[in-house]
């Protein structure tokens, strides 16, 4: 791949992961009051709105949809944000952000995977290289005390099988994108409508189980929650999710969803900012990712 348009993938990429570093700290105090199903509802309903706006003005005329790449992107929204998001914030409320950040990892290999079964889609041995650097390097980065948790009462098996769903859920929903993407017209933000809608749909059919519905009393929105949820949808949902779908249209799975897991590496500006003192071994971490990820962009 060799032309003028060959790291737009891997920038958008890399601009998801740092606008998800920074929301994942939001969520995880969010994830407090707020049950997970509804917090990603919420979030959904905000982006949504932002993106048929943007549209509105941006566009001219309506996209011409085919039904195959509509469906296939319906699907992987309802996968990879009906499931994977609410999973994701379920697994922060029971083992905290850093080992949340440790589990989401999981969900590289497992797209590489599966986009070589389903899409033969292979990588050359520099790029796997660069993978494995990149995720040896968050990992170290992720073990770090940095990444301290807010949960009071974490519930570790209960969120390690939430964790292996959401990374599961994730690789999947990004590997159907990746197909709908690359055989289809759609741009990158059109195919984030899409995939929202189908996040949705299956969020208002998990909240029709009556289990579900008995948490709606559990938590009250105020006008200054709802103010941080519209901010942090803004930059995690509406902008993160049009960077990631940019990333799956000018990039291999396996490469667009590593530079998408390094959002751990942004995370320690803010916990410098936030008074904490980041080890020599983390910085060595980082060093390491960001060898790998000197190797995807060669």
């Amino acid at each position: 791949m060799t032309t003028n348009n060959q790291f737009i993938g891997e920038f958008a990429a890399l601009g998801a992961a740092f606008l998800w570093a920074a929301s994942s700290i939001v969520y995880a105090v969010l994830g407090q009051k707020i049950p997970p199903l509804q917090l990603n509802l919420l979030k959904g309903i905000v982006a949504t709105f932002l993106i048929i706006l943007t549209l509105l003005l941006t566009q001219n005329s309506l996209p011409i949809l085919t039904p195959l790449p509509v469906t296939i992107l319906l699907i992987s929204g309802a996968i990879g944000i009906g499931l994977g998001d609410t999973a994701y914030f379920a697994t922060l409320n029971h083992l905290g952000a850093r080992r949340t950040l440790l589990m989401e990892t999981l969900a590289t290999p497992m797209s590489a995977i599966f986009a070589l079964i389903f899409l033969s889609e292979t990588l050359t041995l520099q790029s796997c290289f660069g993978i494995i650097l990149t995720l040896l390097g968050v990992a170290w980065v992720i073990t770090e005390r940095t990444f301290g948790s807010v949960v009071s009462h974490p519930h570790p098996m209960r969120g390690i099988w939430w964790g292996i769903l959401a990374a599961f859920s994730q690789a999947t929903g990004v590997v159907l994108a990746r197909f709908a993407l690359v055989n289809s017209n759609l741009s990158s933000l059109e195919s984030t409508l899409l995939r929202l809608i189908g996040g949705m749909i299956i969020i208002g059919i998990l909240l029709l189980i009556p289990r579900n519905q008995e948490t709606n009393i559990s938590f009250k929105l105020s006008l200054r929650v709802i103010g941080i949820i519209s901010l942090a949808a803004f930059g995690s949902t509406y902008l993160g999710i049009w960077l990631q779908q940019t990333s799956l249209k000018f990039s291999p799975a396996g490469i667009a969803q590593t530079l998408l897991a390094t959002s751990p590496l942004f995370v320690l500006p803010f916990a410098l900012a936030m008074g904490q003192k980041i080890s020599w071994r983390a910085f060595l971490g980082v060093l390491v990712a960001l060898g790998g990820i000197a190797l995807l962009f060669s």
